[in-house]
C-alpha cells in the first residue's frame, strides 16, 4: 500500500509516518527547505515529493499511484494577522487535496482535523462527534478554518472518496518542539504567574498516531472521532509539567474580569514573564471554560489504553 502524508514534517504528521510505516510505503509531501531532522524523520524510509497543499499540480503529481492519503498539513494560529493564511492553508489546501485525489483516483482519505472544528457554544461544556457548528462570538478563525476544511472532506465523500476524520485535542509532543505543546510547556518553564480557570483536553501524539492507525485497520470509513485522553484543570496539568520539567507552577487563577476589561494588561503580563505566547481575548475566554471533549466513541470502537500524563511528560523531555 502506498501512503502519502501531507504535513509529514510536523508534530502529528511525523508520528503518523512512524505508526503507518509497517502498513505500507510512506510517501511524504514536503516544501522546499523543510527540516527533516527536527522530528527524527531521517530514521524512516520515506519517498519524498516536493510540493505544497496550495499547489494543485504538485499535489496531483504526488498522488500518482497512492492508495491512501493522510492529510495532516495545516496552519495553527490565533493571531489576527494570520486569518487570511489560515483559510488558504486549512480550507483551500484541503479542497486541493480532495480535488487532486478525485482526479488521480486515490480512494481513501484520513483527515487530521481538530476539536476546534466542533466549535464553542455559550453555556455548553461537553462535546462529542455529533456537535454541529454554530456561529458564536468566541469562535476563532482557526476553528472556522478547520470546520470549513472538514466540509471539503465530506464533499469528497459525496464525490466517491472513503474518508475518516479525527479531531485531536491539544497534542502533547516533545519539549524541544517549539510549536504546539512546546508553547504550553513554556508557561511552566518561563514562570508565568497565571493559569486559566478552565480545563485542558489533551492527548499524547503517539496515541493520536496509534488510534488513527487502528481506526484505518478497522475500516471505520465515513466516521469522525474525537481524540482526547481526558479533560483536567489547567492548574493540575501545570503541576504535572513542573514536576517533570523542574519549572514553577502558576499560582494565580486568571480572573474572568481581567479578560473582560483588562485583556491588554493580561497580555503584557504574559509577555513580561515569558515568550510571546499566542493569545487573543477569545482564546483566553475559551481557556476559562471547563470544556470536555468526550472520547467515548473511540472507547466503543477500540477500548484504547491511553498513556498516563506523567509518562507523556517524562518522555517529552527526553532527547531521543
Amino acid at each position: 500500500m502506498n501512503i502519502l502524508i501531507t504535513g509529514i514534517t510536523g508534530l502529528v504528521g511525523s508520528e503518523l509516518a512512524r505508526a503507518f510505516s509497517t502498513l505500507g510505503t510512506i510517501h511524504g509531501l514536503k516544501r522546499e527547505g523543510s527540516d527533516l531532522n527536527a522530528l527524527g524523520l531521517q530514521d524512516l524510509s520515506i519517498h519524498w515529493h516536493e510540493g505544497d497543499v496550495l499547489d494543485f499540480n504538485s499535489l496531483l503529481e504526488a498522488m500518482e499511484g497512492m492508495d491512501l492519503v493522510i492529510h495532516a498539513a495545516g496552519k495553527v494560529s490565533f493571531l489576527p494577522q494570520d486569518k487570511k493564511s489560515l483559510f488558504e492553508v486549512n480550507q483551500q489546501g484541503t479542497a486541493h487535496v480532495v480535488n487532486a485525489m478525485i482526479t488521480a483516483e486515490v480512494p481513501k482519505l484520513v483527515y487530521v482535523s481538530s476539536v476546534a472544528a466542533l466549535g464553542q457554544i455559550p453555556g455548553q461544556e461537553e462535546y462529542d462527534e455529533t456537535a454541529t457548528w454554530v456561529d458564536a462570538p468566541d469562535q476563532t478563525a482557526y476553528a472556522l478554518s478547520k470546520y470549513q476544511a472538514e466540509l471539503e472532506v465530506w464533499r469528497g465523500e459525496q464525490e466517491g472518496l472513503q474518508v475518516l476524520v479525527v479531531n485531536p485535542a491539544v497534542v502533547l509532543g516533545k519539549l524541544a518542539y517549539a510549536r504546539s505543546s512546546g508553547a504550553l510547556y513554556q508557561v511552566v518553564l518561563n514562570g508565568t504567574p497565571f493559569f486559566p480557570a478552565g480545563n485542558l483536553n489533551y492527548i499524547d501524539v503517539r496515541d493520536v498516531a496509534a488510534i488513527t492507525r487502528a481506526l484505518v485497520e478497522k475500516n471505520t470509513w465515513g466516521e469522525r472521532f474525537v481524540l482526547s485522553k481526558e479533560s483536567i484543570p489547567y492548574q493540575e496539568f501545570f503541576q504535572h509539567a513542573a514536576h517533570a520539567f523542574g519549572g514553577s507552577v502558576p499560582k494565580k487563577s486568571l480572573p474572568n474580569g481581567l479578560i473582560s476589561w483588562g485583556f491588554p494588561i493580561l497580555k503584557m503580563l504574559v509577555r513580561v514573564v515569558g515568550k510571546n505566547l499566542p493569545m487573543t481575548a477569545s482564546v483566553a475566554r475559551n481557556a476559562q471554560r471547563k470544556t470536555r471533549y468526550s472520547n467515548q466513541k473511540v472507547e466503543r470502537y477500540l477500548q484504547f489504553r491511553y498513556r498516563e500524563l506523567q509518562d507523556t511528560l517524562n518522555w517529552a523531555k527526553t532527547q531521543e
